[in-house]
């Protein structure tokens, strides 16, 4: 989902990660499905795409929509 959302962005690899502040491997590696991203990295990925991180790091952050909708629903 990271290339999906890079690249709807307009964003090359080398772009997204000079405006996350990481190297260019690391945005590969995190496509590829080689390396997860740290919590702080996906957040950074995410502010920047305009993204949740649940949204494009679906495999690893597990906050799905009935999760939120049971959240929703016990404020209630």
């Amino acid at each position: 989902m990271l290339k999906h959302y890079r690249v709807d962005k307009d964003l090359t690899q080398n772009d997204l990660a000079k405006k996350v502040g990481i190297a260019t491997i690391t945005i590969r590696k995190i496509e590829n499905g080689q390396r997860n991203p740290s919590n702080k990295t996906a957040r950074k990925i995410s502010l920047t795409l305009g993204q949740t991180m649940d949204e494009i790091f679906p495999d690893i952050f597990l906050l799905s929509n009935d999760t939120k909708s049971i959240k929703n629903k016990m404020k209630h």
